[in-house]
């Protein structure tokens, strides 16, 4: 697979078969996310593994439970309203692995140089034929004092990438791109 195929290839996976992967496959991937660029080379990433399916599932159903609270007055999560009050939805889709990429903060650029790990990290799941996934509702409660405690997760870390990993359960076709919009080209 070349880049180009691993670039126009990868999807948002949201279903998983109930396999765990390698720790030797997670540890890649984090080795391989580690190379991306960092601004002046602060590199501000911190990372959590989580396997414990039950840990996941109660932060499922927190998140979903504070959201639901949100939606009335949250425009954007009214869409969503629905998805909230399913029991049987969960935010990691049966993920076996859930990757939170924290940023420290001392860095002014931990949200960018993270976001560039998390997307290495995307595509050299995609090649070596694994799923992921950004799980942005995990931000709801994912720079809590009582899950950045549960973790051991520094006070001044936040939380910038959510990953769900594992091997996908089924395909996922191409989703249409629209066509970029360039406002200027000088020349």
């Amino acid at each position: 697979m070349d880049l180009k195929e691993i670039i126009t290839g990868r999807r948002s996976v949201r279903a998983y078969e109930d396999r765990p992967l390698a720790e030797e496959t997670i540890r890649e991937l984090i080795n391989l996310g580690i190379n991306a660029p960092s601004g002046s080379n602060m590199q501000p990433w911190s990372f959590v593994v989580i396997e414990d399916k039950k840990f996941m599932l109660e932060w499922s159903d927190k998140t979903k439970e504070v959201l639901l609270g949100q939606v009335e007055t949250n425009k954007y999560l009214q869409q969503y309203k629905a998805v909230f009050e399913n029991k049987s939805f969960n935010i990691f889709y049966g993920a076996p692995c859930l990757l939170l990429i924290y940023g420290n903060t001392s860095s002014p650029n931990h949200v960018f140089d993270c976001s560039m790990v998390a997307q290495t990290i995307m595509l050299a799941a995609f090649e070596k034929g694994l799923g992921s996934c950004w799980i942005g509702f995990a931000m709801t409660l994912g720079n809590s004092p009582q899950i950045k405690e549960k973790l051991g997760v520094p006070e001044q870390y936040r939380l910038v990438a959510p990953l769900v990993l594992g091997y996908p359960r089924g395909t996922w076709p191409p989703i249409p791109r629209k066509e970029p919009v360039i406002f200027t080209w000088m020349r």
